[in-house]
């Protein structure tokens, strides 16, 4: 069997899917057959211009080949970041176009649409099967924040879309809340839902930590863009909560800049420095460091309707440190949060009054989450994904003879 993965982003990035594909691939080369093979197709880090790592163009680890295309960098802008996914779609194009052979099944992960989309074209040239991980409705969320004369785009993205989510064999999403509109989109075709999870280094990390004294540490560790919102908020609730708590970001994103000028007004308007401290990215080793120091963490979706179907991969991350959680969060992610962590304080969207109340109740001191942690183990999920990549990969193989030459090629 001949899998092609194409995932924007793979270690060492920092991001949701870099390590979602990751233990995808470690679960793919135990479950498939002997004398497989895997190909990776995937970027040079990226996701963050101040976390940048350099990693080797080609890698070969027993049945995995992994690729890395050089993308450039770029500064998380719209503009940007669509020149830097035409390289991406660009290298795997003419990768696949070299190929000796095709691929059985071409497995695509995005968060934006386009990757899915190029999966589904790749697939088409190859007449392979195609498995499609959708961890975001691209077409719903850009129509939340689309604005002005780029909204004319919406009907050729919803096309787009369309005819991606119906080309693919089985879909599978990250959250329930996904499911109503894909399976409009797929006319009774194959839907699965597995979440992102836990993975071992959050399992087996001492988080037992946090200030001895002082103040409280609130940390908020990941992307800062607009769909997070931590500039309509975190700056005039910091202003509210005293001297008894300090907000800590680490990260980078779109939306960084509009969080700095936030504090900065702020801090002029009160006459002194706000107690928000501001970090670059760090390695995820570094990071348990910095939950085990933290007293708390937050976690924040801005006021769309579009996130009200989301639920953030932080949740399990967080989860698994067993610190208290603040959650700005509504629709499938409070759900989640009530049924799952339901130690947790959750405030709407945007409530800087809400923060500042769920933040002064707060009951410090770490959780025992085993259960959760049992449940969203990512090697499991990545398991089960793996299995139905396989059985789809296997019922393509009869289909061969309709493709002499593939055929002859295998």
């Amino acid at each position: 069997m001949r899998i092609l993965i194409l995932s924007f982003y793979h270690p060492p990035d920092l991001s949701a899917g870099s390590f979602r594909v990751d233990a995808l691939v470690k679960a793919l080369s135990a479950a498939i057959p002997t004398m497989s093979d895997i190909h990776i197709l995937t970027t040079q880090p990226n996701r963050y211009e101040s976390y940048r790592r350099t990693a080797p163009e080609r890698e070969r680890t027993g049945k995995v080949l992994l690729e890395r295309i050089d993308v450039g960098s770029h500064r998380s802008g719209m503009v940007d970041q669509s020149l830097a996914f035409q390289r991406y779609a660009a290298g795997v194009l003419k990768r696949c176009g070299n190929a000796k052979a095709s691929p059985d099944i071409v497995v695509a992960t995005s968060s934006r649409l386009a990757t899915a989309a190029l999966g589904a074209l790749v697939a088409a040239r190859h007449r392979a099967r195609l498995y499609l991980d959708i961890r975001d409705l691209f077409r719903d969320t850009i129509g939340d924040t689309l604005r002005g004369p780029a909204r004319i785009l919406l009907p050729m993205i919803s096309v787009l879309e369309r005819w991606t989510l119906a080309r693919a064999d089985h879909v599978n999403v990250v959250s329930e809340g996904f499911l109503p509109y894909v399976m409009a989109r797929r006319a009774g075709r194959p839907v699965s839902v597995q979440t992102n999870g836990i993975d071992p280094e959050f399992t087996t990390a001492n988080f037992d930590g946090g200030a001895a004294s002082g103040r409280r540490v609130i940390l908020y560790a990941g992307n800062i863009g607009d769909g997070q919102g931590l500039h309509r908020i975190l700056p005039a609730a910091a202003a509210l909560s005293g001297d008894a708590f300090v907000f800590r970001v680490i990260g980078d994103g779109g939306a960084r800049r509009r969080l700095e000028e936030a504090i900065a007004a702020l801090s002029h308007d009160h006459g002194h420095p706000l107690p928000i401290e501001l970090a670059p990215p760090v390695s995820r080793k570094a990071l348990i460091a910095e939950y085990a120091a933290a007293d708390a963490v937050f976690l924040h979706l801005n006021h769309y309707d579009a996130f009200e179907r989301v639920l953030p991969s932080k949740l399990f991350e967080y989860g698994a440190t067993g610190k208290p959680i603040l959650a700005g969060v509504r629709g499938v992610a409070r759900d989640f949060i009530a049924r799952h962590l339901p130690d947790a304080a959750i405030f709407d969207p945007c409530d800087v009054g809400g923060l500042v109340e769920a933040l002064a109740k707060l009951n410090f001191g770490l959780r025992d989450r085993t259960e959760f942690i049992k449940t969203f183990d990512r090697r499991k999920i990545a398991a089960r994904m793996a299995e139905d990549i396989v059985r789809i990969g296997i019922a393509s193989r009869p289909n061969e003879e309709e493709n002499p030459v593939q055929e002859q090629q295998t």
